[in-house]
C-alpha cells in the first residue's frame, strides 16, 4: 500500500492508497468462477495489475473483450521480448500468431515467471476469445495480424531514424490504440475515433515505458534491446550503451531530454482523443494511463535516474490519479500541473531547451484553451508539508488498524 515513511511524508495519500488496496481486493474477488476465464483474469492481475483494476469498471463484454485483447497482445509481445528464440522460429511464429488465437491447442513454451506460465497455458486465452462476439475477434484478429508482421520487420531491422521510431511504436503501441478504439465502438459506446488520434494515444505511452526502461532493456541477456533511435542518440555518444556509464552523464542527460522531447509531441491528439470520450468507464479507462505518462514524463525529465535505476510515481500519487480521475477538467488540470513541474526543470543551456520549451508552452496552452482548468482541484503540485505531529501519531494508527484488518482478512481467506 506504499511504505509507512512515504505515507507521512504525504499524509493525504492515504485515504487514496486505502482505496486503491480495497479496490484490487474487490477486483480479485470478481475472477469469473469458469476455468479459463479465471485463468485469462487471474493471469491479468499477475501481468500488470493496475491494468486488471482500471478494466474492472467496464461492462462485462467489453471488459472481457479487453482482457481478452490484453492478453493476446501480452503473449504475442513476449515472443518479441524473449532473446534467446532464434530469429528463424521466432519471426513465423509472429507472423502466425493472429492465426494462432483460433487454435485451442496451441501453445508456445518461452519467456519467464508469469509470462512463461501465460505461453503454455495459451489455450484458456483462445477457449475464451472463441467466446466473444465476432466483431470483437475481427477487431483483435486484425490487431494481432498487424502487430505480429510489424514486430517481425524489426527483428530484422533496427530502430535507426526517428521515422524508424515512430514506425516501430504504431507496431507495438499505436495499433493498441486503433484496437481499442474498435473494440469501444464495437461495444455501442462510442464513435469510431481517427486513426492518428487512437494511434497518438499508443504512442504517447510507449515512448516513455522505452525511455524509461534504457537500463532495463540495455542490460538484457543474452542480448541486448535498443528502441531509442540512432538518429537521436548518435548525436551525443558513440554507442546507445555508452549512456549509462557515469563519465557520460551530461550527455545521457542531454540524449534523455531529446527523447522526452520527442514524446511531448503526441499530447495534443491525446487530449483530443479524450475530450471526443462520452461513456465515462471508457473514459477513465483511457485517461488514467495517459495521466500517469504525462507524470513520469515529468520525472524522467533531466533525470539522471532513468539511467541508475527505475524511475516511477510514488504509490500514494498514482492512486490519487485513479481516485480523482474522472472528468476532462481532471485530465487538462493533471497535464497542466505535469507541464508545469517538467518546465520548472528545464536548463536554459540544455541543448533542446527551446524546442522542449515550445512543446511544454505548446501543451499549457492546449490546457489553458479547454477553459476546463478552474474547475478542478490540483493536487499535484501543492505543498504537502505542515502537517502536525498530531496528525502523524493519527495516521499510524490508522495504518496499523488497516494492516491488522487486512492481515486477519489474509487469514479468513
Amino acid at each position: 500500500m506504499g511504505s509507512l515513511g512515504a505515507i507521512l511524508r504525504h499524509p493525504d495519500d492515504f485515504y487514496p492508497l486505502l482505496k486503491l488496496k480495497m479496490a484490487v481486493r474487490r477486483a480479485e474477488k470478481q475472477i469469473p468462477p469458469e476455468p479459463h476465464w479465471g485463468f485469462c483474469y487471474t493471469m491479468l492481475h499477475k501481468v500488470s495489475r493496475s491494468f486488471a483494476l482500471v478494466i474492472q469498471q467496464l461492462g462485462t463484454e467489453l471488459r472481457n473483450a479487453v482482457c481478452i485483447f490484453y492478453l493476446v497482445l501480452r503473449a504475442l509481445d513476449t515472443v518479441e521480448d524473449d532473446t534467446s528464440i532464434a530469429t528463424d522460429v521466432k519471426v513465423p511464429i509472429l507472423i502466425d500468431f493472429h492465426r494462432h488465437i483460433y487454435d485451442r491447442d496451441w501453445h508456445f513454451s518461452c519467456g519467464t515467471k508469469e509470462y512463461k506460465v501465460l505461453m503454455d497455458q495459451f489455450h484458456h486465452v483462445s477457449t475464451a476469445f472463441l467466446e466473444l462476439g465476432k466483431n470483437y475477434q475481427e477487431a483483435i484478429e486484425d490487431i494481432t495480424k498487424r502487430m505480429g508482421a510489424g514486430m517481425a520487420k524489426f527483428i530484422c531491422k533496427e530502430v535507426e531514424t526517428v521515422d524508424d521510431y515512430d514506425e516501430y511504436c504504431h507496431y507495438v503501441a499505436g495499433l493498441v490504440g486503433l484496437g481499442l478504439s474498435k473494440l469501444f465502438h464495437a461495444s455501442g459506446s462510442e464513435d469510431l475515433a481517427p486513426d492518428h488520434l487512437s494511434n497518438s494515444m499508443g504512442l504517447f505511452l510507449q515512448k516513455i515505458n522505452i525511455i524509461r526502461d534504457y537500463l532495463e532493456d540495455i542490460n538484457e541477456i543474452p542480448k541486448s534491446r535498443m528502441f531509442w533511435p540512432r538518429q537521436i542518440w548518435s548525436k551525443y555518444v558513440n554507442k546507445l550503451e555508452d549512456l549509462k556509464y557515469e563519465e557520460n552523464s551530461d550527455k545521457a542527460v542531454q540524449c534523455l531530454n531529446d527523447m522526452v522531447t520527442n514524446g511531448l509531441m503526441h499530447v495534443e491528439d491525446c487530449l483530443k482523443y479524450m475530450s471526443n470520450l462520452r461513456d465515462l468507464a471508457i473514459f477513465r479507462f483511457c485517461a488514467i494511463p495517459q495521466i500517469m505518462a504525462i507524470g513520469t514524463y515529468a520525472l524522467c525529465y533531466n533525470n539522471i535516474e532513468v539511467f541508475r535505476g527505475v524511475v516511477k510515481m510514488r504509490r500514494g500519487l498514482t492512486a490519487k490519479l485513479i481516485d480523482r480521475t474522472k472528468t476532462m477538467s481532471d485530465v487538462y488540470g493533471a497535464f497542466y500541473d505535469f507541464s508545469c513541474m517538467l518546465k520548472s526543470k528545464i536548463d536554459k543551456n540544455d541543448p533542446n531547451a527551446t524546442r522542449t520549451l515550445t512543446r511544454v508552452e505548446a501543451i499549457q496552452k492546449t490546457c489553458r484553451e479547454s477553459g476546463l482548468l478552474s474547475n478542478r482541484k490540483s493536487y499535484i503540485l501543492k505543498s504537502e508539508s505542515g502537517y502536525n505531529s498530531t496528525t502523524i501519531i493519527v495516521l499510524i494508527i490508522a495504518v496499523a488498524i488497516i494492516f491488522s484488518y487486512l492481515s486477519a482478512n489474509r487469514e479468513k481467506n
